[in-house]
């Protein structure tokens, strides 16, 4: 006999969706129904399909109703032709409706329960606890279901483990469940591997997980793409695409996934040929719409600063999301194109595009020095109208707005009002702090940041040097750097080095900087060089900056810098002709020297102006306005400085 279960429904408080699912069950109506109910009955195979719908939807209620009709017919448990089984079918079903959060006590209580118990329902338990990330219990109940040996676990019980194993401190469980996979017999099931080579990724072992790989009797598609994500995710990128080149000459044809890992490879390597090649691949398979590949080919080429053929996908995709959209602005923010995303953005919210709080921080990031403040403040408003101030992501792109913007006081105000705080929103206020020569700010804010159980990062370390260099505490500069791997495990970096070197430079200890540079365990790079030409070009020493600019000169060929910085320093001696002979070496080395730029903001309009410009509307207007300075200027005792112009204006405006 097969179980059947009868229910009483009132229609008013039964959803749409359970009203349209129910039409396909097999029902009796029965011939007395009241004006506002009706009873039906269904057997196990429907109660099985009901619940699913129930847990997903959220209508825990309807679960109720049918778990207190299961347990008031026990009759329907008879063993007799398989009704034990129908019974257990539909035991799982109503302890995986109840595997959810907000009823995650239910269902253990009903699993406690349960007269019978199979292995599903061992794993739906235990799968309930790892989504949740209530791990002791997962795992806890994984050790009893092994301990009291009732049911014996099966690939879904390992892979469901495996699943759950993110980040290197269960590398040691991943080795052991690696061992039950090998003592129970299922190393050659291919969900198994798979799994296995997922979560040694995750944990940041991908030795073991190329082992794993390259032991499998059998790999399917999800094995390839596992591998290649897994290379590419944890940085390995030219591996990646080896492997992906390797996947595409065997038997086993690549799917959307194993593309957009291929693309994530190209991106780290920045290997623009590679990427149109597989470009090219995607639109002959026929599924360049795929939403996913469209972000992933828009941030492939934003990465290898093509952003022509980045904005050209942007602008034929037929559906855009918030991941594209914030590709696209992170992209043109990272080649340069400040003023490209700002109007990208501006239209987006033009259009009416539901705009995120990733999109947000996107156009945050954009913010430079000369970037509008009250285009800024816009964007604030935008974030308190969309309750975004919560995301501690946007909170930290105002923090570095209105510092970059010049505003301090304002990313102050954002700082202390942040709900929530992250490293990154401690290290750019202590940033903050120093940008504005607010060394002792930034010195400050780092110990409340220690008191209140933040951990410092190399970022952190940065900002901190860069605050001793500005209020010229040179002694506790050296102590943060030596705390960064002493008390921290971190590595200095060459950014920190030259941060020290312009350090001691500003404090006129040029002698020491050099000696530092000399005594480092790397090869220094063009900033640490850099950072003791301008302390020489500061304190006009043209011997020691003679040194420093050959240095960089053979570091960064291409740089104008060594050429500029020790043409002002003979300038500032008055050695003319050694000056001259640096501006010829550098035109015939082919160097450009970088235009330098002037901006000032008028009635929310940035106006940028650089040497004897004439490509401004009003430009005749300033430069008449200029002119009738210099004679009240001269008569106040003004007498400019020539050393470090090209061009000099005199009283009546000529060159």
């Amino acid at each position: 006999m097969n179980s059947r279960w009868v229910f009483l429904s009132v229609n008013t408080h039964l959803p749409s969706w359970a009203s349209t699912l129910i039409t396909t069950f097999k029902t009796k109506i029965y011939d007395n129904p009241s004006a506002k109910t009706s009873r039906f009955v269904l057997n196990h195979v429907d109660i099985s399909r009901l619940l699913p719908h129930c847990g997903r939807e959220g209508h825990f209620h309807l679960c109720s109703s049918i778990h207190a009709s299961i347990i008031k017919h026990f009759e329907f448990f008879d063993s007799e032709n398989g009704g034990i089984l129908n019974a257990l079918v539909v035991w799982n079903s109503l302890l995986s409706a109840y595997s959810k959060p907000c009823a995650l006590s239910d269902a253990l209580k009903l699993f406690d329960e349960m007269p019978m118990k199979d292995t599903v329902s061992w794993n739906t338990l235990i799968s309930a606890f790892l989504r949740n990330g209530q791990f002791d219990m997962g795992f806890g109940y994984f050790k009893r279901m092994l301990e009291l040996g009732f049911c014996r676990f099966d690939k879904v019980s390992l892979t469901t483990i495996l699943s759950a194993l993110d980040g290197p401190e269960f590398l040691y469980v991943n080795k052991m469940i690696h061992g039950l996979v090998f003592q129970s017999g299922y190393e050659l099931e291919t969900t198994v591997g798979n799994s296995l080579i997922t979560s040694y990724f995750k944990c940041g072992c991908s030795g073991l997980a190329r082992r794993v790989f390259d032991e499998m009797f059998e790999r399917n598609v999800i094995t390839w793409t596992a591998m290649i994500s897994g290379l590419a995710q944890n940085e390995y990128y030219e591996e990646s695409l080896k492997l992906f080149e390797m996947m595409r000459n065997g038997t086993v044809d690549p799917n959307s996934l194993t593309y957009l890992s291929s693309l994530m490879a190209c991106s780290g390597l920045q290997a623009l040929k590679e990427g149109r090649q597989i470009h090219a691949l995607i639109w002959k398979l026929g599924i360049e719409s795929d939403l996913h590949l469209e972000s992933a080919l828009m941030d492939m080429y934003s990465k290898c600063g093509s952003m022509e053929d980045a904005l050209q996908i942007f602008e034929y995709a037929e559906e855009l999301d918030e991941v594209s959209m914030t590709v696209i602005l992170v992209g043109f923010a990272q080649n340069g194109f400040e003023e490209e995303a700002i109007q990208i953005f501006k239209k987006m919210v033009k259009a009416g595009i539901k705009i995120d709080p990733n999109m947000v921080s996107a156009a945050l990031g954009v913010f430079g020095v000369d970037t509008s403040l009250a285009l800024g403040r816009q964007l604030h408003a935008l974030v308190i109208k969309n309750n975004f101030s919560y995301n501690p992501y946007v909170g930290n792109g105002l923090i570095n707005m209105y510092s970059k913007c010049g505003e301090l006081k304002e990313s102050i105000n954002v700082f202390n009002e942040m709900p929530q705080r992250n490293s990154i929103s401690w290290n750019s206020m202590i940033a903050a702090f120093a940008r504005h020569g607010d060394g002792f700010g930034a010195l400050q804010l780092y110990e409340k940041m220690k008191f209140e159980g933040v951990q410092p990062t190399d970022v952190t370390f940065l900002s901190l040097l860069h605050a001793c260099s500005h209020v010229g505490l040179v002694k506790m500069g050296m102590e943060f750097l030596n705390s960064m791997a002493k008390d921290h495990g971190l590595s200095p970096r060459t950014e920190h080095y030259a941060c020290v070197v312009d350090m001691l430079g500003r404090a006129g200890l040029l002698t020491e900087a050099k000696d530092f540079i000399v005594a480092l365990p790397e090869n220094p790079g063009p900033l640490v060089w850099q950072a003791l030409l301008g302390a020489c070009s500061f304190h006009s020493n043209s011997e020691l900056g003679k040194f420093a600019a050959e240095q960089l000169v053979v570091a960064a060929p291409g740089s104008p810098a060594p050429y500029v910085l020790l043409a002002n320093i003979y300038s500032s001696k008055g050695n003319w002709k050694e000056r001259a002979k640096t501006i010829k070496r550098m035109k015939e080395m082919g160097v450009a020297k970088e235009t330098g730029i002037s901006w000032i903001e008028i009635e929310q309009k940035v106006h940028s102006f650089v040497v004897w410009d004439r490509l401004h509307p009003q430009s005749e207007i300033i430069y008449g306005v200029l002119a009738q300075l210099f004679r009240p200027m001269a008569d106040e005792g003004y007498v400019p400085d020539k050393k470090f112009i090209l061009y000099y204006l005199d009283q009546d405006g000529n060159r």
